[in-house]
C-alpha cells in the first residue's frame, strides 16, 4: 500500500484519467473530491461489496 500525506486542496493522480483531491478535512473526516471517467465506477468500499453480494446471488440464481 502507497501511503502519501496531502492537505487540503492537494491532489493525487491515478494513472492518467483519476484524480483524487482532498476537499476538507475535519477532526478524524477527511473529504475526498474524485474526478474519473464515466466508464470507471467509484463506490465507498461498503457499496462496492454490496454490489458484488448482489452479483454473487444473481449468479447463483441464474446457475440453478
Amino acid at each position: 500500500m502507497l501511503v502519501l500525506s496531502r492537505q487540503k486542496d492537494e491532489s493525487i493522480i491515478i494513472g492518467d484519467d483519476v484524480e483524487v483531491t482532498i476537499v476538507d478535512v475535519r477532526g478524524d473526516k477527511v473529504r475526498l473530491g474524485i474526478t474519473a471517467p464515466k466508464e470507471i465506477s467509484v463506490h465507498r468500499r461498503e457499496v462496492y461489496e454490496a454490489i458484488q453480494r448482489e452479483k454473487k446471488e444473481k449468479q447463483a440464481q441464474k446457475n440453478q
